[in-house]
């Protein structure tokens, strides 16, 4: 293992967890919509194998950098790979589902 990387960060062979990132813009309404549309459909669909980390990024502005942040509010998902992107609120379920790969596309 790299020195730099934590053991945590890394999936195990095999592992179906799931690592996600929201990032958010305080308690505005697309803020908030997308924080309940993420962990609904994490609870129906990931029940006990997703870590789910919230950022707000008027408190962290920092952190929009890193991974290149240009609209909010996005999810990224890390693990399992490969690294996917999905902006807006999240209330498109299908399009959620399909960038978590956990639906094909029609």
């Amino acid at each position: 293992m790299n020195p730099t990387q934590s053991s945590s960060a890394l999936q195990k062979p095999g592992s179906n967890q799931y690592v996600l990132r929201l990032y958010v813009a305080g308690q505005t309404p697309k803020s908030v919509i997308a924080i309940t549309n993420i962990k609904r459909i994490c609870e129906k669909n990931l029940k006990g194998r997703y870590d789910l980390e919230v950022i707000d990024l008027y408190q962290q502005p920092q952190l929009a950098q890193g991974d290149q942040i240009i609209a909010i509010p996005t999810l990224i998902k890390e693990l399992p790979i490969p690294l996917r992107r999905i902006i807006g609120d999240l209330s498109n379920t299908e399009r959620v589902l399909v960038g978590l790969d956990l639906k094909e596309k029609n």
